[in-house]
């Protein structure tokens, strides 16, 4: 937004996009749907004709005077890890930030019509996925020009179209990162309050954010979701050049605690269960339990690796505490679910 409105504050369009997309989840389950699939269908559509334009600039010389730009930016400028293993090693914690909340289509299998058909399909095109928007988008960028200019002028994608002499396309981009980022904070906002509704229905959290609207939503976990987020905004407000810095090393922390959680709980399930029982399983985790080992491990490193990073050490120290918060207000849950539920025996 600051490319559009540079004398704006940024606070002021963290605030707005997470009231914005507080309401859309308060509405109903539909709209929430309904604005998720048009937000997806944005940021596919604009990905793929990218990499199809890049893809004639570096084939074809498209907008270049027909002069093809090759591939040779790739391994030009310092070739493969121009400063050494290290700097591959410490993007790991940037690069799974990308990932977290990969663990919601776990939540929406509870509201799938068909979740035993749509749930693996979902699953199974990750693979592909990845080679087409991630590692597809990030061939192109990097072969149009050096990598030592990404980052400097804002998005990447904006600042590929800039380069190839599309201003009016930079524009169209620029909408779309934001639709993007818009896309994530809906997500976001829908599953941390499912996650809190289903907390309270089982008597992990207060017996209020169980409560559903009219329309069948959790409002009351919404809300709380919601006021969560406003961290965000006051870290806009009061540290704008490191905000997201901040907020990228929490959630990476915070996000890799939870996959350990679901690695240790899945392991768990399967060593429960017998032979029989493992052989009639509808979706199998492929190479399990070692592929679960492998998932754990790679995990811990990167959270190791994050104690070498400046701007994600903070996590490391801040992560731990709302762990123990959590731990807290999980303990105090716990003895009122006993209470009540010795009362109610009596």
């Amino acid at each position: 937004m600051g490319i559009w409105f540079p004398e704006t504050p940024q606070w002021i369009w963290a605030l707005s996009s997470i009231v914005m997309m507080g309401l859309i989840n308060l509405i109903a389950v539909k709209v929430f749907g309904e604005f998720e699939f048009w937000f997806a269908l944005i940021k596919v559509v604009a990905i793929v004709a990218m990499i199809a334009l890049g893809g004639s600039v570096i084939l074809f010389g498209f907008t270049n005077d027909w002069q093809p730009i090759g591939l040779s930016n790739l391994w030009q400028h310092g070739g493969f890890f121009p400063n050494g293993i290290s700097g591959m090693l410490l993007s790991l914690q940037m690069v799974l930030f990308a990932y977290v909340g990969i663990e919601m289509i776990g939540l929406s299998a509870g509201e799938a019509e068909n979740p035993r058909k749509t749930i693996p399909m979902a699953i199974d095109s990750l693979a592909w996925r990845i080679l087409i928007f991630y590692m597809g988008a990030i061939l192109v960028i990097l072969a149009i020009f050096p990598w030592s200019e990404i980052g400097q002028q804002g998005s990447p994608f904006v600042v590929m179209f800039e380069r190839i002499g599309l201003r009016e396309a930079a524009g169209l981009i620029n909408f779309v990162v934001i639709t993007a980022a818009l896309s994530s904070c809906n997500a976001g906002i829908f599953s941390g309050g499912r996650l809190l509704y289903a907390l309270s229905a089982n008597g992990y959290a207060p017996s209020s954010f169980a409560k559903l609207s009219k329309y069948g939503v959790p409002h009351r976990a919404v809300i709380a979701t919601v006021a969560v987020c406003m961290t965000g905004v006051v870290l806009n407000y009061f540290v704008p050049d490191k905000a997201f810095q901040y907020i990228m090393a929490a959630v990476t922390f915070v996000g890799l605690m939870v996959w350990i959680s679901i690695l240790i709980t899945q392991m768990k399930f399967r060593k429960s269960l017998t032979a029989t029982q493992v052989a009639e399983l509808s979706y199998k985790a492929p190479w399990a339990p070692y592929s679960s080992w492998f998932a754990l491990a790679f995990i811990c490193l990167v959270v190791v690796l994050m104690g070498f990073h400046e701007d994600a050490r903070i996590a490391l120290v801040l992560g731990p505490c709302l762990l123990a918060v959590y731990y807290v207000m999980f303990y105090i849950a716990g003895l009122h679910r006993k209470t009540k539920l010795s009362r109610e025996f009596k």
